[in-house]
């Protein structure tokens, strides 16, 4: 029984804050939708700042959990600018918190709501999320030869037309490193040797069509590309060997107690347009991300393992940022379960959100 109170109170920690950030999506659909139909005779730069800011406290209720609730430290490496701008993200990719991060990064910037996502195809199906997610900038992209230039190209140009600020997050890997996952890193390791390139041990080998395309199409109006490197502390086994970073639910269930976050800011007038140029620098990109987790989790310099070059500051978020979204959501959420009728509702939203979420985002992904 005692084993049995322990497994049920250890699921909590999962259940509750999973329960909120799920349960509050309804309402939060309803409120984006009502501006969406208000928004239709409006000038399309007036539709994304508001919806911007219903993106942020959306995001921000998100990060309470992530960051307050699960009382991670942050420690980050680099000069994070104070001022906003429009910029590519591009970091390695371990597991399915690495989203989180660059929320981490872009609440400490106060550009949260600007940030938009080149997510992996399958995702689209997810309930109201993957309707919305297209809806707020995200692009759904298929990997290798089924990558669709056209649909991506299309959206960017769109964004950019509408002057909409862009914190576009990509993971040039493709999918998620997992030192378990042999086959895969022996594959790219494979495919990095016949393309002449340097093998890589703690990174997978990146690919560059969606990174080239938006950097080229975007051009005029980025200010930088941001290149953050992330380690999860706690990810090393007994014997010394890297172990798979932690997944949502086991983050949630406090199971990871430091995020070391590497920032590194590149000018774009700094970058290659060139297709193969562009492929090189990549490339030496995540080259130098690979040194850095190698010392991180091989280094036997105590200086140099679990930690990045440079000075690392821990930075905590403070509540105010987070906590009053939370509780404007749960605001909004909790008349509606409150009665018979808004219950019905509530199902409906969830069940009609997510069948015209996913006709949505087939005709117009």
């Amino acid at each position: 029984m005692l084993l049995s109170l322990v497994v049920h109170t250890y699921s909590l920690r999962y259940w509750f804050p999973a329960t909120i950030m799920l349960g509050t999506a309804p309402a939060y659909v309803l409120s984006w939708g009502v501006w969406r139909l208000l928004s239709t005779v409006l000038p399309a730069r007036l539709y994304h700042k508001l919806d911007d800011r219903l993106y942020c406290i959306y995001q921000s209720m998100v990060l309470f959990f992530f960051e307050n609730y699960t009382g991670v430290e942050i420690v980050i490496y680099g000069d994070i600018p104070k001022n906003k701008e429009n910029v590519i993200y591009l970091s390695n990719h371990q597991c399915t918190a690495d989203w989180i991060i660059a929320d981490m990064l872009a609440i400490r910037q106060s550009a949260l709501g600007h940030v938009r996502y080149v997510l992996k195809d399958g995702l689209k199906w997810l309930p109201l999320y993957g309707w919305y997610f297209s809806q707020h900038g995200g692009i759904f992209v298929k990997r290798s030869a089924k990558f669709n230039e056209k649909a991506m190209r299309r959206k960017l140009v769109s964004q950019t037309r509408c002057g909409a600020p862009m914190y576009l997050v990509i993971f040039p890997e493709g999918t998620r490193y997992n030192p378990e996952l042999k086959n895969v890193i022996a594959a790219s390791q494979t495919f990095a040797e016949r393309e002449g390139l340097a093998i890589l041990k703690h990174t997978l080998t990146p690919r560059v069509k969606a990174s080239h395309l938006a950097v080229d199409i975007m051009n005029d109006s980025l200010d930088a590309v941001y290149d953050v490197t992330v380690a999860y502390e706690g990810t090393l086994d007994g014997s010394g060997q890297r172990k798979p970073a932690p997944s949502m639910a086991e983050f949630l269930c406090k199971e990871c107690p430091r995020i070391h976050i590497h920032f590194d800011r590149v000018d774009i007038k700094g970058i290659p347009l060139e297709p193969e140029l562009f492929r090189r620098w990549m490339h030496k990109r995540f080259e130098i991300k690979d040194r850095m987790l190698t010392d991180f989790y091989e280094s036997e310099d105590p200086d140099k393992k679990c930690s990045f070059p440079g000075e690392g500051r821990i930075s905590p978020l403070n509540l105010s940022k987070s906590l009053p979204s939370a509780l404007i959501l749960g605001g909004l959420t909790l008349p509606m379960l409150l009665t018979e009728n808004g219950r019905k509702f509530y199902v409906r939203t969830w069940v009609y959100g997510t069948l015209l979420g996913w006709l949505w985002v087939n005709i117009s992904p």
